[in-house]
């Protein structure tokens, strides 16, 4: 529960408006979890100074809880978000990591709007599809075949819940089951170090896991592929299939909080991933998400094929700075602005939410 002086640091009595408190997910934090809770819009007029409308929720375990103001969906998009039992700061499901992807969501969501109505801008949470078989390179580079793929229909059970999925087997491919509910959150550094790494560079992945793309250093970006085109974003026009790509994320020197990015997986087909920065794909700046390590197709093979066809001796190392010559996407990591910032809370009990207690300014 919030201490009083708590309490007092976050209510602004001169700026309450229209606020509500709705449940999300750290993998979506701007849209409405299934069965979650929604205060409904809490109006307060203006000038009022004491008996705000309150809304009660009580918490029965140390799972992590997050919320939201909506709608309009730009308050989340500008940082208001609140986290309970969230992780520690640093780690990949902490409150700073959840309010910044709420920022990049924004964030993808103005680049969008400001795009040509023929252009998509790639979203802040994007759900990875699965690849599927690959284009043949241009090049005359013998690439490993894709693995046979069959179509599977099975029923899932976790924690009490069962549904039906389809989903597309291959060789090795895991069983389609999610590690819980929620799905587990796995983070990614990008850039660490100054390095051109992804760190992991190799991912196992389950339905429902979110991918947290941490960026560290420079001007990075995690972008869809496909295993027969490392360096080439993933956009097949038989198939229609688009990979993901996060933009260029760019970090400041010497920044101690960082940009992420998420990505939530479907299914255990592998997800193939580099980053577009000129030269970095070359020099081996590529993931691999759920790849049969036991194939042709592996983690290993996917950086070496990058190497072989897009390899220069021009980029040893990221110590020398990235310059892009593409407008780099708006940083996850910009403070909240006019956003009165609404901390992570710990705990078990009782939680009253105070109308206005994150007012816009």
């Amino acid at each position: 529960m919030y201490s009083r002086s708590t309490s007092r640091q976050l209510i602004d009595p001169s700026e309450q408006k229209n606020h509500s408190a709705v449940q999300s997910s750290f993998a979506d934090p701007c849209g409405p979890a299934a069965g979650g809770f929604n205060s409904g819009f809490m109006p307060v007029p203006p000038g009022q100074t004491s008996g705000f409308p309150e809304y009660n929720i009580t918490v029965k375990d140390s799972k992590p809880i997050w919320v939201y103001c909506a709608p309009p969906v730009s308050h989340c998009h500008q940082g208001m978000v609140f986290a309970v039992n969230c992780g520690a700061t640093g780690s990949a499901n902490s409150f700073d990591s959840f309010k910044a992807a709420a920022i990049a969501q924004g964030a993808a969501a103005s680049s969008s709007a400001a795009a040509a109505p023929s252009s998509a801008a790639a979203p802040s949470s994007a759900a990875a599809p699965p690849s599927a078989t690959d284009a043949a390179p241009s090049s005359s580079i013998t690439i490993p075949p894709a693995p046979p793929i069959s179509t599977v229909t099975a029923a899932v059970t976790v924690a009490g819940s069962t549904w039906t999925t389809t989903y597309g087997s291959y060789p090795n491919s895991p069983a389609p089951t999610p590690a819980s509910l929620t799905g587990n959150v796995i983070k990614v550094v990008v850039g660490g170090n100054s390095t051109l790494t992804f760190n992991p560079s190799f991912v196992q992945a389950l339905p429902r896991d979110t991918i947290v793309f941490e960026f560290q250093t420079k001007n990075h970006t995690a972008t869809q592929s496909s295993f027969a085109n490392p360096c080439q974003h993933l956009d097949n026009a038989t198939s229609g299939q688009v990979g993901f790509d996060s933009g260029f994320m760019p970090v400041q020197a010497g920044a101690t909080s960082f940009p992420t990015w998420n990505v939530t997986v479907n299914d255990t087909a592998p997800i193939w991933v580099y980053c577009k920065q000129t030269g970095h794909c070359g020099a081996g700046m590529v993931l691999s998400i759920n790849s049969d390590e036991s194939s042709a197709r592996s983690s290993a093979a996917f950086a070496a094929l990058a190497k072989q066809m897009n390899g220069t001796s021009n980029v040893a190392s990221a110590s020398t700075p990235s310059n892009s010559t593409t407008s780099p996407s708006p940083s996850a990591s910009l403070p909240g602005g006019a956003i009165r910032s609404a901390t992570s809370v710990k705990t078990l009990g009782f939680i009253a939410l105070v109308g206005g207690l994150m007012a816009m300014l």
